[in-house]
């Protein structure tokens, strides 16, 4: 195997982790999407741990200013950057109000190069929990910049692969999603080259059981009511068509260098088993907790400590149940897709992943029903062709490619409405 970007071997500058022996410490973090629900629970697991990490700075998108003000105050961050300009006025009345006579305001950076100014600043750990592509900017400078990166961001992993696995180096990104988190924790039980195969776990989302036919007429109140997980509206509609699971065995299969066919999904509703790993003498260790993604943030910030108390445990004394079943792959074709433009790689997973962002706006507006954001999805990426592949890959191909999906996704979903609404 190949140097994969993630190993749970020790940073690379081992001077800079915390040490609670020593007393070196506390670690420097930047929280990128800090309003966020990645953001808002990194921030209570600092406040909990004040000896352990100090934020030097927070990003957000800006639509979110009072709590923004708040949590820059509250943790005294030097720099607050927001993605939306015309935020800033409303941001600095906000401080102004937090902030006592005397007290320093923090630096406000505003513009779309802000949370990439902030990723790049003087740290040593970068959490990006930005939701969408947009995170790929970030999430290339953290690493040019020498930073440890916690990526919750999948997105940017996914649609800039090649160009991240050329600035990571071995240990630098620590996953923050909790299926990634869990591999990464069960990979450390052995050799890579023990490893026979990663198995994902998925909860099923809210339409576990059902049909195509039955997901035909769901709504996006019913998509949005997720049986195990408390998310933001993307990601958690992204469960219910199961595209989330297939955006991580993608970042599975570029995290560990592991192909397709080593990667499995299986349905465990109870989402208490994150994921595990299957090495060559049958034995499987999984990674276990009550679902809380304060656990992966914790993994993602403290990396190698591990940060006590930082989620709940299970209570073994009580009993319970644990299943396993089969993933439908014709009522929830995403995954099979997922891998698909995954093996194609280049510029196809920014285009499956532009789509399917544009197809979810759409329906939460409306204007597509559930099962149509897949059929739109795989239409636009059969449409696409043969993607830019290989060392000839830029970021440039990648926007160029995203901008292309997403126009052509709102081409698509504005013939199907309006076939509809004719009908």
């Amino acid at each position: 195997m190949t140097d994969s970007p993630v190993s749970p071997a020790p940073l690379a500058d081992p001077h800079l982790v915390y040490d609670p022996l020593t007393g070196d410490g506390p670690k420097d973090v930047v929280i990128l999407g800090s309003t966020g629900s990645i953001g808002t629970q990194a921030i209570d697991l600092v406040l909990r741990n004040p000896g352990r990490f100090r934020v030097t700075a927070l990003s957000a998108n800006g639509g979110r200013t009072a709590l923004l003000a708040e949590q820059a105050h509250r943790l005294r961050v030097r720099t607050v950057a927001v993605a939306r300009e015309d935020a800033v006025p409303a941001l600095r009345e906000a401080l102004a109000e937090r902030y006592g006579a005397g007290e320093p305001l923090p630096d406000i950076l505003a513009g779309p190069d802000a949370a990439r100014q902030v990723a790049a600043s003087d740290c040593h750990t970068v959490l990006n929990g930005i939701t969408g592509s947009i995170g790929l900017a970030p999430t290339l400078a953290a690493l040019e910049a020498g930073r440890t990166l916690a990526l919750a961001n999948k997105e940017s992993l996914i649609v800039g692969g090649p160009l991240v696995k050329a600035l990571a180096k071995p240990g630098q990104i620590i996953p923050v999603d909790s299926e990634h988190a869990a591999l990464f924790q069960a990979l450390a039980a052995g050799a890579r080259a023990d490893v026979r195969k990663l198995v994902v776990t998925a909860s099923g989302g809210p339409f576990r059981g059902r049909t195509r036919q039955e997901l035909a007429d769901v709504t996006v109140e019913d998509a949005l009511a997720h049986p195990t997980w408390a998310m933001g509206p993307v990601i958690t509609i992204n469960s219910a068509t199961l595209v989330n699971k297939g955006l991580e065995v993608i970042e599975a299969h570029l995290l560990y260098d592991l192909p397709f066919e080593r990667i499995e999904v299986v349905v465990h509703p109870q989402s208490y088993v994150h994921s595990m790993v299957e090495f060559t003498d049958g034995s499987t260790i999984a990674q276990a907790t009550p679902p809380d993604m304060r656990g992966p943030i914790a993994i993602g910030l403290g990396w190698p400590e591990r940060v006590p108390d930082a989620a709940p445990a299970f209570d073994w004394s009580k009993a319970s149940t644990w299943e396993f079943l089969p993933l439908d792959n014709e009522a929830f074709p995403s995954v099979n897709l997922a891998r698909h433009v995954g093996r194609l790689a280049g510029t196809a997973p920014a285009v499956f992943n532009a789509a399917n962002e544009e197809c979810v706006e759409a329906f939460r507006s409306g204007a597509l029903p559930f099962n149509g954001i897949m059929e739109t999805v795989t239409r636009v990426v059969e449409e696409h062709g043969t993607p830019v592949t290989g060392t000839s890959l830029t970021v440039s191909d990648v926007l160029e490619a995203e901008t292309w999906a997403r126009a052509r996704a709102r081409e698509l979903t504005a013939t199907t409405a309006t076939a509809e609404a004719r009908a």
